[in-house]
């Protein structure tokens, strides 16, 4: 279960540290520029974890595409950017993807 946990915290650190990224202003600003590299930070190193019970592909797919899915809410919430029909449907096929690998995979280390 632990290593579920792990996923969720790299994922969670992931988005806070792009999120940090866009508020950073190429890395001029200080506070949110320290974010990037503690969100970063304790991204990969929770995502290390995870690999020695989750494949490196499965871990880096649901890693990634939960973390796409995240950032762009938190574009579109936090940012204001929008998002037009042919994101949304790329975005609901990337949930799908991470549904399909997390209910159907025989390798998602269930």
């Amino acid at each position: 279960m632990m290593k579920w946990l792990y996923l969720l915290i790299a994922i969670v650190a992931e988005v806070v540290g792009t999120s940090a990224l866009k508020a950073s202003q190429g890395v001029t600003v200080l506070l949110p520029s320290a974010l990037v590299v503690v969100g970063y930070g304790a991204a990969f190193y929770f995502l290390s974890l995870t690999l020695s019970s989750i494949p490196v592909g499965i871990a880096y797919a649901l890693w990634s595409g939960i973390g796409i899915v995240l950032i762009s809410a938190v574009g579109w919430l936090w940012f204001g950017q929008a998002l037009d029909a042919a994101a949304m449907v790329g975005i609901a096929f990337i949930i799908a993807g991470v549904g399909i690998i997390n209910f159907f995979s025989n390798v998602s280390a269930h």
